[in-house]
């Protein structure tokens, strides 16, 4: 199991709308291969801060099968356009 972490700075007052698309945006990676589960924590300290815990099979679920499929571009055309910047990924085993 690989335990990818993903902080999200979304653009000010996006909130409600952001966690709605987002909503709408977790039955899609769901569909993905490998994708075991997806947590969401917001943060206290800075507002429009997101992290999100998904776990998925292999590294190569999410960085191949995930991020080349159109799973991916629809997920990205949901949350994408709140995003203040890229979102810092990391995995962890």
């Amino acid at each position: 199991m690989i335990l990818e972490l993903a902080r999200i700075d979304i653009k000010e007052d996006t909130n409600q709308e952001f966690e709605a698309a987002l909503e709408i945006a977790k039955g899609v990676i769901s569909q993905s291969k490998g994708f075991q589960s997806i947590k969401v924590k917001k943060c206290i300290e800075q507002n429009n801060r997101y992290i999100l815990l998904i776990e998925w099979d292999t590294l190569e679920d999410h960085t191949t099968g995930f991020r080349e499929s159109e799973f991916f571009k629809e997920w990205r055309a949901l949350i994408g356009p709140f995003f203040l910047e890229p979102p810092l990924v990391q995995h962890y085993i």
